[in-house]
């Protein structure tokens, strides 16, 4: 008997603000709150019941996944393998000028800037790509999971066979969805795309 493939929806946080507390780690702003309260009303009423809900540490994707925890009764739990690209310091490259680059190339040629801006950073960023996948593998139910811009075309790349960093433009609160097996993952939906060109990594 084939097992069946877990199904994962895969949600971008919302718009951040402009003017975070904590450059770092910034918060939603009112329209990513706004986003927030909205999908988690799409999700709720696309799924036939409650599913486990993972969420990447960064502030502006707990509090993404906030209402709808708070509507179905569960507690997140924190993946930090689903966090972030981790970019160089951001006085060797600002962080909004290494989200750019991340748009015109492949992981090739991401992985090679990163190792050029700081010794090593060529391996934090190839086991850090490892970890988005290994994440998504270990899920093995249906699951909401919170992340970022970078993981969720980490996803659709190993889906589609593309090596861009960018395959597309996911919009904030945009779920896309993936079908896993225990070495495999299928494009089920892709999400809302941004019109934009070029993507702010908060933004």
């Amino acid at each position: 008997m084939l097992r069946r493939m877990p199904t994962l929806y895969v949600v971008r946080h919302g718009h951040v603000h402009l003017t975070p507390t904590d450059p770092e780690d910034p918060e939603l702003s009112d329209q990513g709150h706004s986003q927030a309260a909205a999908v988690a009303e799409q999700l709720h009423a696309r799924l036939p019941g409650t599913l486990p809900v993972l969420t990447s540490p960064m502030r502006r994707c707990r509090e993404t996944a906030a209402p709808l925890c708070s509507m179905w009764g569960v507690e997140p739990m924190v993946e930090p393998r689903v966090a972030e690209v981790p970019g160089p310091p951001t006085d060797l490259l600002p962080r909004a000028e290494w989200i750019r680059r991340s748009l015109l190339v492949d992981w090739t040629e991401f992985i090679e800037l990163g190792a050029s801006l700081l010794k090593g950073h060529d391996s934090v960023m190839t086991h850090w790509r490892a970890g988005v996948l290994e994440a998504i593998f270990g899920c093995p139910h249906d699951v909401v999971i919170f992340s970022h811009f970078v993981p969720v075309n980490v996803l659709t790349g190993r889906a589609t066979g593309s090596d861009r960093v960018a395959c597309f433009l996911p919009d904030h609160t945009s779920v896309t969805v993936f079908e896993t097996t225990d070495n495999d993952i299928r494009l089920v939906e892709k999400g809302r795309e941004k019109q934009r060109p070029t993507v702010h990594p908060g933004k």
